[in-house]
């Protein structure tokens, strides 16, 4: 979303909600459901190809990412960082800066702003490319009907569902917006808690748990699995936990929770089975749920299109190719999607683009999920591409290869002072089949292993490629260095 700021188009009228009286044409050749990342792309694309295209949308366009997750959480988390830099600026450097409040409102401002800016440039950008917004709630009347306020619209070519997800609720633990939160709603709870406890491990989990250490929360993490990131290589999960274990978070991996609800006086007491079976009673001021996402398909009236959800609430294609369900010219992009879909905005944008392009009958390749990065951003990042190293083992046995290197081997790392490793995986005689990076800014780091892995590049292939000295990028240079076998600094 970040480029999209320096776009210039004109403010537009069209996004706005329609006169008194004023009518939407009844059709289009496209009509998409939903206008966060995964519905836009899908418009901006097929508009772009030249079809008439209609975009519905009940809230604000841009969705979950732009207006409450992706955005507004790494503008926070970036403020946070600048908080642990003075820290480090103290302990580590000599730098004698003291950090004495934070201004909440200031930087909330800061936050709201990013977001209005990216929010205003998408209308226009919609605008500019002559997408018509249609505001309101939708519900399927047909395959390829619509009715939105009061008025039904038709799309001759394709039926796009983008309806996107909501945070999955815990029984007795309903959010309030103030003592238990979601990730939705936990950027915008008031003021700054003292201590927080949240549940899950996965990236939201970690995220939010590393903002609010940041900002001097004590923080308790529960996870039902032994380690965190659990859908992730497993010495990536081992080395996060290891660095945030150091800045003063406490994990319960390997744990459950009993029993939670509100407590006068404290805001929550939670009673959690340790690993070990032992039962503890954590408070904390804040709960923070981030034990997943639930596809969101509420008033849809999916049967009026003859259409239904799996087990889990997913609208699962019938064609991953042209991500076209079992109704022809209904399509579904985004979290409504099935694994192997990811659920992550930039993997949305290439859904979109793959629908769009299938609807004016171009030849389309399926979305490549391996070879989509994941990134979590908190202190530190993590990021990694391609397949675990248990993945890798089922698929290849023991012609697999592995080389770890921690990011301390090289002098940028040290420098840095944070610890962190890159792991890449390989068959023995064949290409990058996962690369995984833990460190500080990784996220920024992981193109070069995407187009690696993308490419089928072998190690030697890389290794031929000089990386710059001294950069943190210099460390996964040395590791494909080593795995083909000229290591300057492993063997």
């Amino acid at each position: 979303m970040a480029a999209l700021d320096h776009m210039p188009f004109s403010p537009i009228a069209s996004s706005q909600p329609a006169a008194a009286g004023a009518h939407a044409p009844s059709d289009a050749d496209v009509v998409v459901i939903g206008g966060g990342t995964g519905g836009y792309s899908t418009a901006l694309r097929a508009a772009a190809l030249g079809l008439d295209t209609v975009l519905v949308e009940r809230d604000a366009v841009g969705g979950t990412c732009l207006h409450r997750g992706c955005v507004p959480s790494k503008a926070m988390l970036h403020a946070a960082e600048l908080m642990d830099g003075i820290a480090e600026a103290r302990e580590r450097w000599g730098v004698k800066a003291t950090l004495d409040t934070v201004d909440w409102g200031a930087l909330t401002a800061t936050r709201d702003d990013i977001v209005a800016r990216n929010h205003r440039v998408l209308e226009a950008q919609l605008s500019a490319a002559g997408v018509r917004i249609v505001r309101g709630g939708a519900e399927l009347a047909g395959p390829r009907t619509v009715r939105v306020s009061g008025r039904t619209l038709t799309a001759r070519r394709g039926l796009v569902l983008a309806t996107g997800s909501a945070p999955r609720i815990l029984p007795g633990l309903e959010p309030d917006g103030v003592t238990v939160v979601t990730s939705d709603d936990a950027l915008f709870a008031p003021g700054l808690p003292a201590s927080v406890l949240v549940l899950g491990g996965g990236a939201i989990g970690v995220e939010y748990a590393s903002f609010h250490r940041s900002l001097g929360a004590d923080v308790t993490l529960v996870e039902a699995a032994d380690r965190l990131l659990p859908l992730e290589d497993a010495d990536v999960g081992r080395h996060l936990g290891r660095a945030l274990k150091k800045r003063g978070i406490e994990m319960l991996t390997g744990a459950r929770l009993l029993d939670a609800g509100r407590t006068e006086g404290v805001g929550v007491r939670a009673v959690v089975r340790t690993a070990r079976g032992e039962e503890r009673v954590v408070t904390a001021e804040r709960l923070l749920t981030a034990v997943g996402r639930v596809p969101v398909t509420d008033g849809l009236n999916l049967a009026a299109a003859g259409l239904t959800t799996n087990g889990r609430g997913f609208v699962v294609p019938a064609d991953w190719s042209r991500l076209e369900t079992a109704v022809p010219g209904v399509h579904v992009v985004g979290d409504l999607l099935p694994p192997p879909s990811l659920g992550l905005a930039h993997a949305s944008f290439a859904e979109g683009l793959l629908v769009a392009e299938a609807l004016t009958g171009l030849a389309t390749v399926p979305v490549d999920y391996a070879g989509v990065p994941r990134v979590t951003y908190s202190s530190p990042q993590t990021a990694s591409v391609g397949l675990t190293e248990e993945e890798a083992r089922e698929r290849a046995g023991d012609t697999v290869r592995v080389g770890m290197l921690p990011l301390t081997a090289v002098a940028k790392g040290m420098v840095h002072g944070k610890g962190g490793m890159v792991k890449v995986i390989s068959e023995e005689s064949g290409s990058v089949l996962g690369v995984h990076l833990v460190g500080p800014q990784v996220s920024e780091m992981i193109a070069e292993s995407q187009l690696i892995v993308g490419w089928e590049a072998e190690p030697a292939d890389v290794a031929r490629h000089i990386h710059a000295h001294p950069t943190l990028s210099e460390a996964v240079g040395e590791a494909f260095l080593t795995l083909a076998g000229r290591g300057l600094h492993q063997h």
